[in-house]
Order: C-alpha cells, then structure tokens, then sequence
C-alpha cells in the first residue's frame, strides 16, 4: 500500500468524535496512512479569529486528501448572521466543484417507508458545489436597502465538467441519469439543461431523464428506486441530499465527498450536532464510509471494500444502531462492531 498524507479536520460539535471513529477503522484497513491534524472550524475562529487560518490552508493544499469531521457552531456568526462555514469556504477555494452524496439503505426498517423501501434504495446524488445559489454568499448584503438578492449563477464551463462527471458516475452504476431542475421557471436551470442535452449524446450508454425539482422530491418519496445517480445545482444538491439521508436512517448515514481536479474533501453530511457533542452518542457511520469513499480515490479499492462490507455487515441486523436511528449503541461501540467484521 502507497503512503498517503491525510489532513485531519476534525472541526466543531460531534466532529472530533467522529472523525476520531472513522481513523480507528483506517488504522485497521490502511495502516500506512499518516496523518496530521489542523484545526479549523467556529473553535479555531473563537480562539485565534479566523475559522480558516491562512497558514492552514496553505498546508491543506500538501496532503492527498483531507478528511473532515464537522464545522460551525448555531452561536457563532458573522456580522451578517450567517453562520460561519469554513468547508464551503474549502469548497470554493479549492475547487472541488463534484460533491458527491451517495445513500444506500442498508435495512429495509431504517427508512421511514418502511416496506415500500424493501425494493432497496441505492442512489448517487452529484451536487455542483461552487456556483448556483451559493455564488454570491459572500457579497456583502444591504439589508437598509430594503432588499437582498441572491443571484443563481451557472457558468457553462462550471456545468459541463460536473455534468461530465455525474455520466461518468452513471457509466460505473446502473447507468441511468437523473437530471434535476427548475428549467420551466428559472433561466439558469434552462441553461443548465441545455448544456445537459448538449453533453448527453458523449455517453450514449446511458439513459437520460429531466424531472423538475418539486416532482423529484415527489418520486424520491414513492418511487425512490427509479433513481440511479442525480445530478442537480448547488442549493437543490444541498436539499435533496437531506431528503436522501432521511430515507436510509438519517444524516449519520450520509457520506459525501468534495471532488476538484486536485483536491478532494471527505466529511458525512451532518452537522456539528453541539447538542450531543462530548455524549458519545453520534453516529460515526456517515464518517466512516466517507474515508471508504477517500480510499477509493487514492486508490486503496481492497480497503474501501473491506469497509463497505463491514459497515454492510453490522446494519443487517436490526441491534446495532446508535440513538439517531433508535439504538442504543454509543460512537465506540458501533465502531467496535464495524471493526470486529472487517474481513
């Protein structure tokens, strides 16, 4: 096995709980990891004034890959009152403009359909994450003026390598594609969906769909397994991932990955949770199967594997679950589970 450099950013709330669970499990799998732990996050603004130190930034850029826990705390804000966000700030700075949110339901009983899910639920959502609605987040807003706008940006260029990039996930799967948008209303997402059909006739072996946000969200609910992989705008990409995570058992079973040409970002999809933070009782999952995705790029395949069956292994049975998903397992114990099963 190759030795790769790993940046640890185990952030804020539940973060360093999980991302302490997921670095057990890689120990076990791909010992020759090294790594090395930055602090970024609202702890780091509150201690030094800067959620993203550039220094720390500078050196994020040495690592093959960076693996995140969780950033932002609801009490600390900027000026503006948004929350501080530093992984978008990661996001954007880096480029890592495919975000890739993958669900799998592993038993039937996690998903609130219950027995409509039985068929299974496997899907890849493609977010774009450096355009659409969160473009101009960090244009300064006039709220004397009596109005704030937000602008929806899509760039054809921004649109065809995420778009190029979701057919080529589809191409590795079951090789349908979703399109999901607003084309009937939006300009943008008129614009989005003409590069799409432009883009389409490259992969001829995939099947092509075009479903509206609103009926999207509507099939995800009573047909979720027509679904393949979906590839959608940022804001969209941000909701839908939610409802995703929702229909497999919650947001601690959500994994995801920010992919840029040179850099890549692995984190799960929750939030800092600073409710149940120091309780041991979050859910490391989403973390774990987020260094199964990071070892996948760095093209540890047998390791990645080895997780996914254990992950697969442990939540085919209906008792090892933390209290998110109506368990009562603690962090320690369901990473314990997982690595006693590791083949």
């Amino acid at each position: 096995m190759k030795v790769h450099r790993i940046a640890l950013l185990p952030g804020d709330g539940i973060g360093p709980e999980v991302v302490a669970a997921a670095v057990r499990v890689l120990r076990v799998v791909a010992p020759a990891l090294v790594y090395e732990e930055l602090s970024v996050g609202a702890g780091e603004y509150l201690r030094g004034g800067d959620p993203l130190p550039a220094q720390v930034f500078e050196r994020l850029r040495e690592f093959d890959a960076i693996l995140l826990g969780a950033m932002g705390l609801p009490g600390v804000r900027w000026p503006s009152g948004v929350e501080m966000t530093p992984q978008l700030d990661l996001r954007e700075r880096l480029d890592l403009y495919c975000g890739l949110r993958p669900v799998y339901l592993f038993h039937a009983q996690d998903s609130p359909l219950r027995n409509r899910a039985a068929g299974g639920i496997d899907i890849m959502l493609v977010r774009e994450s450096t355009e659409g609605l969160f473009a101009g987040r960090l244009r300064p807003p006039n709220p004397a003026s009596g109005t704030v706008e937000d602008v929806l940006r899509i760039t054809r260029s921004g649109a065809e390598r995420v778009i190029r990039s979701a057919f080529r996930q589809a191409e590795g799967r079951r090789r349908r594609l979703a399109l999901v948008d607003k084309a009937n209303v939006l300009p943008a997402m008129a614009f989005f969906r003409r590069v799409f059909d432009e883009i389409a006739p490259e992969f001829p072996t995939v099947e092509t769909e075009r479903v509206y946000v609103d009926a999207a969200v509507l099939y995800l609910v009573t047909q979720p397994e027509r679904f393949d992989v979906i590839v959608t705008e940022n804001m969209f990409g941000d909701i839908l991932s939610d409802l995703l995570a929702g229909l497999v058992g919650g947001m601690g079973m959500a994994p995801s990955a920010g992919i840029g040409d040179r850099h890549a970002v692995f984190q799960p999809s929750h939030g800092s949770a600073p409710d149940i933070a120091g309780q041991g009782a979050a859910n490391p999952t989403a973390t774990i199967l987020s260094a199964a995705m990071m070892l996948e790029l760095l093209g540890e395949r047998r390791a990645a594997e080895r997780i996914n069956t254990a992950v697969r292994t442990v939540f085919a049975e209906r008792t090892s679950r933390t209290r998110d998903m109506g368990g009562a397992l603690a962090t320690g114990e369901l990473t314990d589970a997982i690595i006693a099963v590791l083949p």
